[in-house]
């Protein structure tokens, strides 16, 4: 990447976490394309830089999320009859799925993306799989669907990486798609050639991969075609994986492997792959998944809401797996309340605390530890060269509410513990994504073209649209 010789800003932060960790006096500057031209500690505030008054912290990646999902978090909470699963769940959801075209997807998009940026995230992987219209029938344009998702992320200012997801079948022994799955249709070829041309617009905010549904949903065929399309191309590829038991066992009486077992059987997986759940694993799986240097994804609200189950987290991390996080199906919107789910739960279930920390290996800090883990794997999961706050990362920032009582008096060695596992406010004064302010003094970007209307805003209006 070009870098600029003149720097477009000049800001300075009492505090900044760094690759090393939290440093004092710390002078960073962007350049013409968005980007860190420097990143220096222990520097004073020269005369014209923009004093920041509070600590700072890059942005997270959220690398998994379903937009239009947004629209159903929420109506999913009560059980009329006597067995409610992930099952039962999915049945509900897709009838959500039916209903949404471009504009309501946009809208829905925006309003999730605003909450996003407030959460802490920067960059979301949209693993986007509503393909058609509601009936199968393909849109003139492939991408229009594709296009509400760029549009609202550049409504909002959020970075977006766009997944178009490879959904063939209902099952293993279900060659064909359901009624209600019909939208979602799209093979190999067709999901490479969206990653192609959004990555042919050369945004500063905007990439895009590719996504294979499931092993149920996908066949051989496909994944094997797009090792092929994808051979030598440094682009992101997710897959949701051994989420529900009932997958795996389903994955054993189709090809007589799990699912993990199978994928590293292929010589499909690399360090482009995220493995989105990973919820049920062997030892033996995790081994290989490392082996072959690829990432896994949680999103421990959503797999929570679902009743998944919790992942091996003490396995993936004594095993060296980047983890990155997501927020999936919605129901929440926020890092901290992501890495404060995954660590109580492993609590809960294994009647100990600070599961994450790692004592023996220098980290007493479980949620250090997580953080790291985030940031290494957000950035692979989003097909990023670099992140976080050093030169030639893109320039996003999270700026500390100087107000907000989760930290306040706390020593800096203690206050990412204190922002994870405590308080479930809005600590962010400000946000800034490849350079550019979009949340400042509590407004979005967003919020200033709609700060002159009047009544109910366009997201209100849709919900009691689909809803009443």
């Amino acid at each position: 990447m070009s870098r600029a010789t003149t720097p477009t800003q000049t800001l300075w932060a009492p505090w900044a976490w760094l690759p090393e960790g939290w440093q004092a006096d710390v002078l960073l500057t962007v350049d013409a394309q968005g980007c860190w031209a420097t990143v220096q500690a222990g520097q004073p505030c020269p005369p014209g830089a923009q004093r920041l008054a509070a600590p700072v912290l890059p942005g997270l990646v959220d690398a998994h999320s379903h937009a239009f999902q947004r629209a159903f978090a929420g109506l999913a909470e009560q059980r009329t009859r006597a067995e409610d699963d992930f099952w039962s769940w999915r049945d509900r959801m897709y009838r959500v799925a039916g209903r949404v075209g471009p504009a309501e997807l946009r809208t829905i998009a925006r309003q999730l993306y605003g909450e996003l940026l407030r959460g802490g995230y920067t960059q979301v992987c949209e693993f986007h799989y509503l393909q058609h219209q509601p009936d199968g029938t393909p849109y003139d344009d492939p991408l229009t669907l594709s296009r509400a998702l760029i549009d609202a992320a550049a409504d909002t200012g959020i970075g977006l990486t766009l997944l178009p997801v490879i959904y063939e079948r209902a099952g293993f022994s279900q060659p064909t798609l359901r009624p209600d799955q019909a939208r979602f249709r799209l093979d190999a070829d067709g999901a490479w050639a969206i990653c192609q041309a959004v990555n042919a617009q050369g945004h500063a905010r905007l990439n895009a991969g590719v996504a294979v549904h499931s092993l149920r949903a996908a066949r051989l065929e496909s994944l094997q075609r797009l090792a092929t399309l994808a051979a030598g191309q440094a682009v992101p590829l997710h897959i949701h994986v051994a989420e529900q038991p009932a997958e795996v066992r389903d994955c054993l009486a189709a090809t007589g492997q799990r699912p993990m077992q199978w994928l590293a059987a292929q010589g499909l997986l690399d360090a482009r792959w995220q493995l989105v759940h990973a919820t049920h694993s062997t030892p033996e799986e995790i081994a290989a998944v490392a082996a072959h240097g690829a990432g896994v994804v949680l999103c421990p609200g959503t797999e929570a809401n679902l009743g998944d189950g919790l992942a091996d987290l003490p396995g993936w991390l004594a095993a060296g797996v980047p983890l990155a996080i997501g927020s999936d199906s919605q129901v929440t919107r926020d890092w901290r309340e992501e890495l404060r789910w995954l660590e109580y739960g492993q609590r809960l279930q294994r009647l100990q605390r600070n599961v994450a920390a790692d004592p023996a290996g220098g980290e007493p800090s479980g949620s250090t530890r997580l953080w790291r883990s985030a940031l290494r794997g957000g950035q692979a999961a989003a097909g990023q060269a670099a992140w976080g706050l050093q030169a030639g990362a893109r320039a996003d920032l999270l700026v500390a509410d100087a107000a907000a009582p989760e930290c306040a008096g706390l020593p800096m060695d203690r206050w990412l513990d204190a922002l994870v596992m405590t308080g479930p406010g809005t600590p962010w004064a400000a946000v800034m994504v490849a350079g550019d302010w979009v949340l400042r003094d509590g407004l979005l970007r967003a919020d200033h073209s709609c700060r002159a209307e009047k009544g109910p805003s366009a997201y209100t209006q849709l919900m009691s649209a689909l809803w009443h």
